[in-house]
């Protein structure tokens, strides 16, 4: 199994409601920014092991799971909003670092939240990385019927557990299925991620087992339809710089062959101050796929002038 060279602490902050599990390597009182490292869907913030073991270890890492991901908890909530995160991320920085102008990386949802929160609270973000949040694909009004249709069947399945995530036996079952989804992931990193992204349960046939550490809610389609052209006034209001990292097997070469034709890069050139980096070898999971090269992007990106 994979052995990491810094080892993290966990702490548990109350906020709008809910505990919030937050990851933190480091020591925050030792005078070093923080990097704060925010984890995309169905993920964790412990996710981000490998990118810290290659990071420079002057720089204390906070890494908070999500609501409803991790070990954070939902409270029976049978639905999410995107705005609650920024309001959770917002509650979050003035807990560990009030008043002040931080350095964040987002992968994928996490990267989508800190944009949309960079555009709303530019004072706060002093530089953005960006790893593969694109945003969704463009929707148009006339879909709005049917999607509000979807949220409330959905909702009723859910409440009926017709949406429970998979639970596995063993967890060497949640390994497996960590590398099915990403083949370039090594058997020593899913063995690890493993016990952060699942937990003891019990099974429905009454057996000890291990189930996914997220809300099935999290399966619960958003009602509201995406709107590229709000995001896209957010991103003209960042003020940080912002460095987009793409992998070159990642999610944009993932929707070209779903046949969505969205431009997703052309809208993250409205942001006033934004450069774009590509990751030879590296799918969506880019952070496990090549650590040791994000961490280099990182490092190199938030030391600029």
């Amino acid at each position: 199994m994979y052995q990491p060279l810094r080892h993290s602490r966990s702490e548990f902050v109350p906020l709008r409601g809910l505990s919030h599990h937050v990851r933190i390597w480091g020591d925050l009182a030792a005078g070093q920014a923080p990097v704060v490292m925010l984890h995309g869907w169905m993920d964790v913030g412990a996710s981000f092991q490998f990118v810290v073991d290659a990071l420079d270890a002057g720089r204390p890492v906070i890494a908070p799971d999500w609501r409803g991901f991790g070990l954070t908890d939902a409270k029976g909530t049978d639905n999410f909003w995107f705005p609650d995160y920024l309001a959770d991320l917002d509650g979050l920085l003035d807990h560990y670092l009030p008043g002040q102008s931080v350095d964040i990386v987002g992968h994928s949802m996490g990267a989508n939240i800190l944009m949309f929160y960079a555009g709303a609270r530019p004072e706060r973000v002093r530089r953005l990385v960006n790893l593969e949040g694109f945003g969704m694909p463009q929707t148009q009004p006339e879909q709005a019927p049917a999607r509000y249709a979807q949220w409330m069947d959905q909702l009723k399945s859910h409440a009926r557990g017709e949406l429970e995530l998979q639970t596995y036996a063993e967890l060497s079952g949640v390994a497996r299925r960590l590398m099915r989804t990403n083949p370039r992931l090594s058997e020593d990193k899913a063995e690890w991620l493993a016990g952060h992204w699942a937990g003891p349960c019990t099974r429905a046939d009454g057996t000890a087992g291990w189930a996914i550490r997220g809300d099935s809610a999290h399966k619960i389609v958003n009602a509201n339809l995406y709107r590229v052209d709000e995001a896209i006034e957010l991103y003209r209001a960042i003020k940080a710089p912002v460095l987009v990292v793409e992998g070159t097997e990642g999610i944009v070469k993932t929707w070209k062959a779903r046949g969505h034709q969205d431009d997703l890069l052309a809208r993250l050139r409205e942001v006033p101050d934004v450069a774009f980096t590509q990751l030879n070898d590296a799918g969506h999971m880019m952070h496990h796929d090549q650590p040791e090269e994000v961490a280099r992007l990182i490092e190199v990106f938030l030391n600029g002038s």
